[in-house]
């Protein structure tokens, strides 16, 4: 996996270089960003020797002797296309005020608006900044954005004061970034079984129902739970989506056929998470040939299509089964209302009205509903840290 590393101007910049080679040994790709203030307290070089790649330090090329052409001047893109992670270790008051208000001044600050990869900042400065009123209005914003905020330690700083202000320790910054890209081994051993997608329903040849499920949200469990170390059966409706590495791929398309499907390899799977926005009617009778247009109107009777996950719920066993509910109303008590009729474990809702959690986004807001009685609200979150928080809620379901 491939991150890019934000190095600003601090005395914590030395401490970098540790953390590319933790970062390396997590098997992690790293690309080395500076900011023109971070070159003064270490070296370009040092990078370059640790990661065997360039370092970035400017925007439009690093000098004369390379002048500005079209690749330069839209590097910035290209990276943020290529990373799975944005960490920036150390972090000072001045890119936090940047990232926050939207400021892109340099290759770090544009490269984070630029990227929707996942972003971990580790701030380091001087007590009296990181008390500050702006400073932590920035990162109260920036949380609220889905930033991770690896908090600064406790004690005896360079300026000669003492209290919080100093770089986490370099395995906290390192568990943190792994814990956010999902590289844990919890799931070593287990099958998981994720549905994804729309399906379709057949009305004639050329026309059928559907729906405007992406897939996004099953692809990313999909990957998330692989990632940490389960066998991924990942039954998918139409989507024009890669198939995530190393993964079981059972395509379908009627929710006849993914209920086969789902049947047949259940009995195998530790844990179900049925993320597919099935169609719940399908037409009585498909034609044969396409309906032809006329000038009267035309009635379309409908027949319920298979309900799997409630089929799931009846002969559930040890498994956790995880169900989904898009919403646009009531979300809390349907919410409910679905967790107990279909028997499962979980449900996973979601208001597919608010901006940044319908279909076909790269985010998600969700509530996750438990068994227990509890109700988890999650912020504005990537799918895929939105996975690994329904991941993380189905180990601690196993457990208890």
């Amino acid at each position: 996996m491939k991150i890019a590393l934000g190095v600003t101007g601090g005395v914590a910049a030395y401490k970098a270089a540790e953390l590319v080679r933790r970062l390396q040994q997590e098997k992690l790709d790293v690309q080395v960003v500076m900011t023109r203030s971070a070159q003064e307290f270490i070296t370009p070089l040092t990078f370059a020797a640790l990661t065997g790649k360039k370092v970035i330090t400017e925007m439009f090329g690093a000098d004369d002797a390379a002048p500005a052409n079209v690749e330069s001047a839209i590097e910035h893109i290209a990276v943020a296309q290529r990373i799975d992670l944005l960490l920036v270790a150390p972090a000072t008051a001045d890119i936090l005020g940047h990232f926050a208000h939207g400021i892109a001044g340099d290759f770090l600050s544009t490269l984070y608006l630029a990227t929707k990869a996942p972003v971990v900042v580790a701030p380091a400065m001087n007590v009296n900044m990181w008390e500050h009123p702006a400073t932590q209005e920035n990162l109260k914003t920036l949380r609220a954005r889905g930033v991770h905020v690896v908090d600064p330690d406790e004690g005896y700083l360079a300026c000669g004061m003492t209290g919080a202000g100093r770089l986490a320790a370099t395995e906290a910054i390192v568990e943190k970034v792994c814990s956010v890209l999902g590289l844990r081994h919890d799931f070593e051993g287990q099958t998981v079984l994720v549905t994804a997608g729309p399906t379709r329903e057949d009305i004639d040849p050329v026309r059928f129902l559907t729906n405007r499920s992406s897939g996004k949200m099953g692809y990313a469990l999909a990957e998330a739970a692989a990632r940490r170390g389960a066998h991924v059966v990942l039954v998918s409706g139409p989507t024009d989506l890669m198939v995530p590495e190393g993964i079981d791929w059972v395509p379908v398309r009627t929710t006849e056929e993914m209920r086969d499907a789902v049947r047949d390899r259940a009995r195998e799977a530790n844990v179900v998470i049925m993320a597919a926005a099935v169609s719940d009617y399908r037409p009585v009778t498909a034609q044969s040939q396409k309906l032809k247009r006329g000038d009267e109107r035309l009635t379309l009777e409908l027949e319920p299509t298979p309900d799997i996950l409630a089929e799931l719920g009846r002969e559930k066993g040890s498994r956790v089964l995880v169900g989904f509910a898009a919403e646009t109303d009531r979300l809390a008590e349907n919410a409910r209302g679905k967790l107990a009729r279909k028997g499962a474990d979980m449900i996973v809702a979601n208001d597919v009205t608010q901006e940044g959690a319908g279909f076909d986004t790269d985010t998600n807001i969700v509530t996750l509903f438990l068994r227990d009685g509890r109700e988890v609200p999650l912020p504005k979150l990537s799918k895929f840290e939105v996975a690994n928080r329904i991941l993380d809620h189905a180990i601690e379901i196993q457990k208890h």
